[in-house]
C-alpha cells in the first residue's frame, strides 16, 4: 500500500471515529447557531491530514493532531470573521487550551463523551422534522457524507442537502441549545436518537449497493453511540435492549461472508466464527434491559437476536420461539418488513406453503415494491416447493432490484441454480 492510500485510509477511519467528536466539542464553544463553522474547521483540518500526512508521515498521535488543527483552523475564523464581538478572545483562548489537543485525556475524553451527547440530543430536537434531524445526526455525529446520507434514504444528494440546510437553519432562527431536557420531552427526542443508532447500524450491516455487503465501521460507530447513550443519565431499558441487538448481529459479522466477499446466509454460517465477545456483550445489555415495565419493538427484537446466539448450530435454533417473538413484534410494531421477516420464520415452522401464502399477502405492500429481499424469500420458497420457473422469474427479477453487489452475485447463483434443475427435469 503506497504512503498516500494508507495515509487515506486512516484519515477515513478517524474522520468516521474523530469527525463527530470534534465537531461536537467545537459546536458547544461556538455555539449551536455557528455548527457550519464547526464542521468546516474538521473538513479543513481533514484537508490539511490528507496534504500533508503522505509526504511527512502520519503524527505519533493522528487524533490529538486532528483536534489541534481543527481548534487552529476555528480560531482562524473567529479572528477572520469577528462575529462574535467581545466573546472573540476568550472563546480564542478556550479554544488554544492545551487540553484541548490531548483527547485521550481521561478529563478530556469524558467532556467530548458529554458534548457528543448533547449534540445528538439537539439534532433530534422535536422542532427539527424527523428525517432531518435523522440526516442532521448521521451527518455531525455519524460523520456520513451526504452521499452516503441519501444512500441510506434511497433519496438523491440535493434531497439531502436541502434537509441539512433546513435544519441548520432552524437551529439558528430558534436558537436551539445543546441543553438536555428532561420529561416527555426527552423521551419523544430519544426514540429519534435511537433510531438514529440503528439506522448507522443497519447501513453498516447490510449496505444499500456499493461493492462491498458490510460495513464494519458503521457497525461499530452505531454501538459505540449507543452504548454512549446507555451510559448517560438519559438512558432507559430501551437503550440497552437496541446495544444488545446490535451486539448480538454485530457477533455474526465475521461470519456472514466468506473469504471471496460473498453473501453467506444465516442457516449457513460457521457459528464458530461468530464473535464471542460480542454475544457477552449483548447479553449483559439484554440482561439490563428487562428492568423495565414496558416492551419495545428494541427488546423484541434482541429477544430474536438472542435466541439465534443461544443456538449451537441453525438445526438446534428454536424457531418456534422466533415465530412467536415475531408475532409480538407484528403486535407492538408491524411493518411489512417485520411481516416479511416473520414469513421466513413460517416456513421454518409450518413449511414452505404456508411462508410463501404469508409473503404474498404483503407482497403489494407499496414500501416492497422495489425490495429485492421480498422476491428472493419468495423464490426460495417456491424452488423448496418445486416450482423452479416461477422461482427463476422471483429471482430474476430481484437480481434488477437495489442491493450490494455482493447480494446481486448470490441472487444470480440461486438463478442459476433454479435455471439448472429445471433445465435438468426437462
Amino acid at each position: 500500500m503506497t504512503p498516500q492510500s494508507s495515509a487515506g485510509v486512516l484519515l477515513e477511519h478517524l474522520f468516521r471515529h474523530q469527525a463527530g467528536r470534534m465537531v461536537a466539542r467545537l459546536t458547544r464553544l461556538l455555539g449551536p447557531a455557528h455548527l457550519n463553522l464547526a464542521e468546516e474547521a474538521v473538513q479543513e483540518a481533514m484537508l490539511r491530514a490528507l496534504q500533508s500526512w503522505p509526504y511527512s508521515g502520519v503524527p505519533e498521535n493522528p487524533p490529538a493532531w486532528l483536534f489541534r488543527v481543527a481548534h487552529n483552523a476555528a480560531i482562524d475564523a473567529v479572528r477572520r470573521n469577528q462575529w462574535i464581538g467581545q466573546k472573540t478572545e476568550t472563546l480564542v483562548a478556550e479554544l488554544a487550551l492545551p487540553a484541548a489537543f490531548a483527547p485521550e485525556d481521561p478529563i478530556v475524553e469524558e467532556q467530548l463523551r458529554d458534548d457528543e451527547l448533547r449534540m445528538i440530543v439537539m439534532c433530534c430536537h422535536p422542532e427539527i422534522p424527523r428525517e432531518a434531524s435523522i440526516a442532521l445526526s448521521l451527518k455531525t455525529v455519524g460523520g456520513f457524507s451526504v452521499r452516503e446520507i441519501a444512500r441510506a434514504f434511497l433519496a438523491d444528494d440535493a434531497a439531502i442537502a436541502q434537509r441539512l440546510v433546513r435544519a441548520k437553519r432552524q437551529i439558528r432562527e430558534q436558537r436551539l441549545t445543546l441543553d438536555v431536557p428532561s420529561g416527555p420531552d426527552l423521551q419523544r427526542r430519544l426514540d429519534s436518537i435511537l433510531e438514529v443508532a440503528y439506522f448507522l447500524f443497519n447501513e453498516g450491516y447490510a449496505a444499500h449497493e456499493g461493492e462491498d455487503l458490510i460495513r464494519a465501521d458503521l457497525c461499530l460507530e452505531a454501538i459505540r453511540l449507543g452504548r454512549l447513550i446507555a451510559s448517560s443519565s438519559i438512558a432507559d431499558p430501551r437503550v440497552h435492549a437496541l446495544v444488545a441487538l446490535m451486539a448480538f448481529q454485530a457477533a455474526r459479522l465475521p461470519a456472514r461472508t466468506d473469504d471471496t466477499g460473498d453473501l453467506v446466509l444465516l442457516d449457513s454460517q460457521d457459528r464458530r466464527r461468530w464473535d464471542g465477545q460480542w454475544i457477552a456483550l449483548g447479553f449483559h445489555h439484554f440482561d439490563r434491559c428487562i428492568s423495565g415495565d414496558v416492551v419495545s419493538t428494541y427488546h423484541v427484537q434482541a429477544a430474536i437476536a438472542a435466541t439465534h446466539a443461544r443456538a449451537a448450530d441453525s438445526q438446534s435454533t428454536d424457531w418456534p420461539a422466533i415465530l412467536g417473538l415475531y408475532d409480538q413484534l407484528m403486535a407492538i410494531g408491524p411493518s411489512p418488513i417485520v411481516a416479511l421477516n416473520r414469513a421466513v420464520a413460517v416456513g421454518k415452522v409450518r413449511g414452505p406453503a404456508a411462508a410463501l401464502e404469508a409473503v404474498e399477502t404483503i407482497a403489494a405492500d407499496p414500501k416492497l415494491q422495489d425490495y429485492y429481499l421480498l422476491l428472493a424469500v419468495r423464490g426460495h420458497l417456491l424452488f423448496e416447493l418445486g416450482r423452479n420457473r416461477e422461482a427463476a422469474d422471483s429471482y430474476r427479477a430481484a437480481v434488477e432490484r437495489r442491493c450490494s453487489e455482493p447480494e446481486r452475485r448470490f441472487l444470480r447463483r440461486k438463478l442459476a441454480a433454479c435455471s439448472a434443475t429445471e433445465n435438468g427435469r426437462g
